[in-house]
Parts: structure tokens; C-alpha cells; sequence
């Protein structure tokens, strides 16, 4: 199970991990909700990524903050590591045991613990989902617009600072966490803000935990911005002649400060995916998926303003429709862009991988990115949520084939680094995990250290998480003896 050679990250001198103590009096106190089954722990290792499950050694079914608490201070007491899982939909191996350890599994924890209808803010369980959640808001008029395409848990989409198709109007879940409650290594639970919608005191402790991916606490529960539903919803569809001109208009869009909802970049590849899986027949070439929210009359105004600009880059005929049904069958579709690209080479293994640069550069990065996946010989889907200059590749490889894994490592590294040198980010949304960490060093300089340094004043035992965004140890991150861990893209453990 533990196949790396990197040295156990749990500081030097400290007591020897004893996790058979830990799961001895979970045990003891939750009989049935305490695991060592392998089928259980090989499905909290990594149900969604490209890299290799690592198993923890046991997994506990929580069902509350208390019992969360007691968990975690055990292992602390033990020097164990910690993961925390919601539903397991993260993409760069967040949910990996590399140093195996206790897996608390929040899913249980799953109640809405208020909706303020008046304050547009509700508070809920980490293990809620957002197709919860709005099921349970629709009937108020209201409803939580991050949308990451998976039913993400909202603790897990808080901790990966999660975003999606609806960012580029509404903002990620950066903007949409007013305050959390959060079990700290040592086993205090700390509330990091109330529910007034601004605040000027002290650390932005909220802040600091959003996108920390489990390594400084375990997120119990989160307070969210809501908002009302639009009056009219459109979705449309624009096909171009070529990607340069579809970026081109999504750029112009933003610059115009078109309000748009949604802004989806679909390849031709995709599209032909889209509609081999979900039953489409748009036109084979790179396509934009939008959408509008508001009045009648400002989607009517939104729609035609938007239609002007895509005759100025390439764009071909403008479809769109208000029917629920036909919007629903549409986002679907893109929703399912991960799942739909295997039907384009059946029995491959999918690598998927984002970036994200500003608007201005999106062209050019995409273009790039393009002739980059030729010259490697690889073939690979794009799709991306162009009003923020975030996109994603979908790689299709055969991992048995030793020289195709190779160029797509090799790939992955030159596409976030490219990212990085356009002033942007190896990764928009899936977060670093395990699998970007070699990148963090380009894009943040000096600044990783600090980052380090708050990592160990909080976490000194370096029981969350181990392994994930950076090692504590600047010089640590060596080869994997077994090549067995695919801790980031370049094939370093």
C-alpha cells in the first residue's frame, strides 16, 4: 500500500504513527461505522483521476462535528494522517492516502442546518450536495449557482475552491463562502466569520481554509451566499468556423460586460463526443454553449448583443430557447463532457487537466495547447469555461503503453507551465492534490515558502492531508522508487 519512497512527511522526532490505536477505539465507540474493508477503501482512495489509488487504512463514517472532533483528536494524539472525503469527485488525487491513515467520511453529514431567506445566506452540513441543496431551495425562490458539473459535496467544493459553468457571473465558491466551521488538526472547531456579508476584523480566516483541499482542517460546515432565481433563463448554441473565433467572441463578450451566465468552450472533438453520448446533433466544429439570465427583456437585449459580436468572429447559426427541457438536455450534455470523452477511443484511460490565464491571452494559449497535443501525437478533447480564461483537457491515453504515458506527462507539465508564463495558473479548478504540485514552484516563488510556513504553524505534525499541494520540505519532493504514485505531472512522487 505505501509503494513510495518519499520519506513519511510526519515531522522528525516525533512518536512513531500508531493507527491500529486509532481504529481500535473508533472502533470500540462506532462499530458500524468504522472500515478496513479494501473495496471501501479502494473507493476513497480515488474514484475520479488519472493517478493510482493509495489506500488509507481504515474509514469512519461521521455524523457529526463532535464526532469528527473526536476522531481527529485522536489522531493527532497517534500522529495520524487525515483525509477527508465528500463524495470522492476531486481530480488531481485530493482524495489519496499516500501515507495511509484514517479517511473521515462526511457524506453522513448531510443536513440543512438553515436557509435565512431574508439574508440570501444558508448554512449546511460539509456533506450536502449542490443538487441538494437546490432541490431544497427552489420552492423559496432561491437557489446556490456553483455549478462544477459533478454532484460535489459543498464541504468538498469549499475546501477545492470549486467554480464551473456558472463563475464567470456569480464567482466561485472563493466569493460564495460567507463562513465555515472547521475541525483544526488539534481537534478545536473554530468558526471563522458570522453571517454579516462583510467584515473588517481581523485575519480572513474563511479565505485562508477555501482551497486549502483538507491540508489545515476538516470543513463541517459552510454558510453560502444565495441568490434569487433569474425570472427568464435562455440557453443558447453558436458554432464557429475555428477556436480562434470562438475565443475571440468570448473575450469580446467580457469586454464588452455582456452579463452573461455561462460561457462554454466545446472543441470539435467534444462536440463529437457530445453527441455520440448525449444524443445531440450539433455541427462538428468548435462550438459555444451560453446562457442569460434576467428579465424578458434584458435576455432579449443580452441574446441580440451577444449575437452581433459572434458575426464578427466566424459564427455560424444563432440557436436559442427558453424551454426548461431543452436547456436542461444542453447543460446536460456539458456536464457529461467527462464521461462522453471515452466514447471517442473506448477503453482508454482519461487524463484530464486544466489551466487558466486571462481572457487576453485565451486565444493564444488555446492554439498553443492545440498544436502542442499534435506535435505529441496525443488526442484530446477541450473544453472550457471561457469567460474566465479557464479551460480543460481531456487527454486520452493507454496507461499500459509506456511511451504514450510519457508524452502525456510530458504534455500536462508543458501545458500548466505554458499557463504559468502567460500570467496565469496551472490549475483554475481542480486544485494541485497530488498531481500539481511540481508546478507551485514556478508560480509562486518565494511565496511557497510562506505558504509552508502557515501549513506548519497550523498543522505541525503535518497529519492533514500529507502529501498534497507541497511537501514541507522544499528538497523532499524526490522520484518515486516504483513510479507508482503519479503525484504530479511529470512523473516525480
Amino acid at each position: 500500500m505505501k509503494e513510495c519512497a518519499l520519506s513519511n512527511p510526519l515531522a522528525s522526532g516525533e512518536p512513531q504513527t500508531d493507527i491500529s490505536a486509532v481504529i481500535e477505539t473508533l472502533t470500540q465507540r462506532w462499530p458500524e461505522r468504522v472500515s478496513r474493508a479494501e473495496a471501501v477503501r479502494q473507493h476513497h482512495a480515488n474514484t475520479m483521476t488519472w493517478h493510482r489509488p493509495q489506500m488509507s487504512d481504515a474509514v469512519f463514517f461521521a455524523e457529526s462535528t463532535p464526532e469528527v472532533q473526536e476522531a481527529v483528536r485522536l489522531c493527532a494524539q497517534h500522529g495520524a494522517p487525515i483525509i477527508a472525503f465528500g463524495t470522492g469527485t476531486s481530480l488531481e488525487g485530493q482524495v489519496n492516502a499516500p501515507f495511509g491513515g484514517l479517511c473521515i467520511d462526511l457524506s453522513r453529514m448531510n443536513a440543512i442546518v438553515a436557509v435565512n431567506v431574508d439574508d440570501l445566506t444558508c448554512t449546511v452540513q460539509a456533506g450536502v450536495t449542490r443538487k441538494q441543496l437546490n432541490d431544497h431551495l427552489r420552492d423559496k425562490g432561491l437557489f446556490f449557482p456553483i455549478d462544477p458539473g459533478a454532484d460535489a459535496s459543498l464541504g468538498g467544493m469549499a475546501a477545492t475552491r470549486a467554480s464551473g459553468t456558472n463563475a464567470v457571473r456569480y464567482g466561485t465558491m472563493r466569493e460564495n463562502v460567507i463562513a465555515l466551521e472547521v475541525v483544526m488538526p488539534d481537534g478545536r472547531v473554530i468558526h471563522t466569520a458570522h453571517r454579516a456579508r462583510k467584515s473588517a476584523a481581523g485575519y480572513d480566516l474563511t479565505r485562508l481554509l477555501v482551497g486549502s483541499e483538507g491540508t489545515l482542517g476538516i470543513i463541517t460546515e459552510v454558510t453560502l451566499r444565495l441568490h434569487g432565481i433569474p425570472e427568464t433563463v435562455a440557453a443558447a448554441v453558436c458554432p464557429f468556423e475555428n477556436l480562434d473565433g470562438a475565443c475571440k467572441t468570448a473575450i469580446a463578450a467580457m469586454q464588452m460586460g455582456l452579463p452573461i451566465a455561462r460561457i462554454e468552450l466545446l472543441d470539435e472533438l467534444q462536440i463529437r463526443a457530445c453527441n455520440t453520448y448525449s444524443k445531440l446533433s450539433l455541427a462538428e466544429t468548435p462550438t459555444l454553449f451560453v446562457e442569460f439570465h434576467g428579465t424578458s427583456s434584458s435576455v432579449d437585449e443580452q441574446v441580440k448583443l451577444f449575437k452581433a459580436i459572434t458575426g464578427e468572429h466566424g459564427g455560424g447559426e444563432f440557436h436559442w430557447s427558453i424551454r426548461p427541457e431543452e436547456r436542461s438536455k444542453l447543460w446536460q450534455a456539458r456536464h457529461d463532457a467527462a464521461f462522453s470523452c471515452l466514447t471517442l477511443r473506448p477503453g482508454a484511460q482519461v487524463a484530464p487537466t486544466d489551466v487558466c490565464v486571462p481572457i487576453s491571452r485565451l486565444a493564444d494559449c488555446v492554439a498553443e495547447t492545440k498544436k502542442d497535443l499534435t506535435e505529441s501525437g496525443l488526442f484530446g478533447p477541450i473544453v472550457g469555461h471561457v469567460g474566465d480564461g479557464n479551460f480543460h483537457v481531456a487527454v486520452l491515453f493507454d496507461r499500459d503503453d509506456e511511451d504514450e504515458l510519457a508524452r502525456v506527462k510530458g504534455f500536462t507539465a508543458r501545458l500548466a507551465r505554458r499557463a504559468i508564463a502567460m500570467d496565469g495558473t496551472c490549475t483554475g479548478e481542480h486544485g494541485v492534490g497530488q498531481g500539481k504540485i511540481a508546478y507551485l514552484v514556478d508560480e509562486f516563488g518565494p511565496a511557497l515558502d510562506f505558504m509552508r510556513q502557515v501549513k506548519r504553524s497550523i498543522d505541525p505534525r503535518n497529519i492533514m492531508h500529507p502529501g498534497k499541494i507541497f511537501t514541507l520540505d522544499p528538497f523532499e519532493h524526490q522520484p518515486c522508487a516504483r513510479n507508482s504514485c503519479s503525484a504530479c505531472g511529470d512523473g516525480r512522487a
